[in-house]
């Protein structure tokens, strides 16, 4: 039987699966610690890109963050335990510049998504590498994906390898394809057609 608090806290449209179901975009890329290194460039208060090595990411302090998971395929995984390292830890160790308004968030392969800094900057945003207390599998996304839990699934790129600060929204893979620019599930914001003025970039 459903539980009816995980019933209560679905957004408009979804539903809960049997199971985790996993989507991704592309090959499962093969994880090489002494090649890895997390890029942060843009608009950056130094004015110069940091890149951190895995152990130097690795060692960043670690947070536990619950939150339910919204795929815009309707599916809704809810109560997942991610732990890792916050957003707002990694803007300490490389900080925006003033005027920075949104981030890309940079996968392999030339994958991305944009958010809106606000969104970045949230204490549930989390660079997770662990889902219930055990390492990321790599279809999941292995060994750093994003999770921005209030926002729909695609936003939280896999196999994240940079964060782009920018001072101007830009649309990012999916954004780019149909798929709408702020992406929040409670207003079922799935699709560009839906978009009101000032939702996204020209």
């Amino acid at each position: 039987m459903p539980d009816p608090t995980e019933e209560s806290r679905l957004p408009p449209g979804q539903y809960i699966p049997r199971g985790r179901p996993v989507i991704h975009y592309g090959r499962v890329p093969q994880f090489r610690p002494e090649r890895w290194n997390l890029s942060v460039f843009g608009a950056t208060a130094s004015g110069e890109e940091m890149r951190l090595t895995w152990p130097q990411f690795s060692a960043l302090p670690r947070v536990t963050v619950v939150a339910d998971f919204h795929c815009v395929t309707k599916f809704s995984i809810m109560g997942n335990e991610w732990g890792g390292i916050s957003a707002k830890t990694l803007m300490e160790t490389a900080p925006p510049a003033a005027g920075v308004t949104h981030v890309m968030i940079w996968g392999e392969y030339g994958y991305s998504a944009n958010i809106r800094l606000a969104d970045f900057d949230r204490d549930s945003t989390v660079f997770a590498m662990e889902l219930d207390e055990k390492p990321l599998s790599p279809e999941r996304g292995y060994p750093v994906r994003i999770v921005v839990p209030h926002l729909y699934a695609w936003k939280s790129v896999k196999w994240v390898r940079a964060v782009e600060y920018l001072r101007e929204d830009r649309r990012g893979f999916w954004e780019e394809r149909g798929y709408h620019n702020l992406g929040d599930p409670w207003r079922e914001q799935r699709y560009a057609y839906q978009e009101d003025p000032g939702d996204g970039p020209p």
